[in-house]
């Protein structure tokens, strides 16, 4: 009686996904696995013949269930309705940032929806070098950007601007709305 054979090029993209996800080089996720790296490799190429003891391993490795290394990738979508999200609010300006998507592993921005009213502006010291802050305004008035030299948005414009440097928000209609990215360089 044969064997039957393990889906190999499922396994091969979720090793590829879950150690993208963990930001692990091949090199650790071998190592922490206690197998050779040619091993992981070629399992992440979809050649080979995994033992379960080595899928086990890298199951460990990669803190996933065992299960989940023969599942086939699923889109992810993820909806936030207004007002749902988690917001965290100015304590000298009336500015609501809600995160709508945190940065995941390796990736590196934030996504946030701002909601601000006319009055103190939210001023903001300056983030770690090379943050660049990008928002789209959509709805309302505002003056973004550099505290120095901000800029007045309408409806649909863009600014991009160095968030390593101290930089304003200024709502200049009630229910003024954006979407600002951080981006970490």
């Amino acid at each position: 009686m044969s064997q039957p054979k393990a889906p190999l090029a499922v396994i091969a993209a979720s090793l590829q996904r879950e150690r993208r996800r963990t930001g692990l080089s091949l090199a650790e996720v071998a190592r922490r696995a206690g197998i050779a790296k040619s091993t992981l490799s070629q399992l992440e190429a979809g050649a080979g013949n995994p033992s379960v003891e080595t899928l086990w391993a890298l199951s460990i490795a990669l803190d996933v269930p065992f299960a989940q290394l023969f599942e086939p990738a699923r889109p992810k979508v993820q909806v936030i309705r207004k007002g749902e999200g988690p917001g965290v609010a100015s304590e000298r300006a009336d500015y609501v940032a809600t995160v709508l998507s945190a940065s995941p592993p390796n990736a590196r921005r934030d996504i946030y929806l701002i909601t601000a009213q006319p009055g103190e502006p939210r001023s903001s010291d300056p983030h770690m070098p090379g943050v660049v802050e990008h928002v789209v305004l959509s709805a309302g008035r505002a003056l973004v950007g550099l505290t120095n030299d901000p800029v007045e948005l309408a409806p649909g414009d863009y600014v991009a601007y160095p968030g390593d440097l101290p930089h304003v928000f200024r709502a200049l209609e009630p229910d003024t709305v954006a979407v600002l990215v951080s981006e970490h360089v």
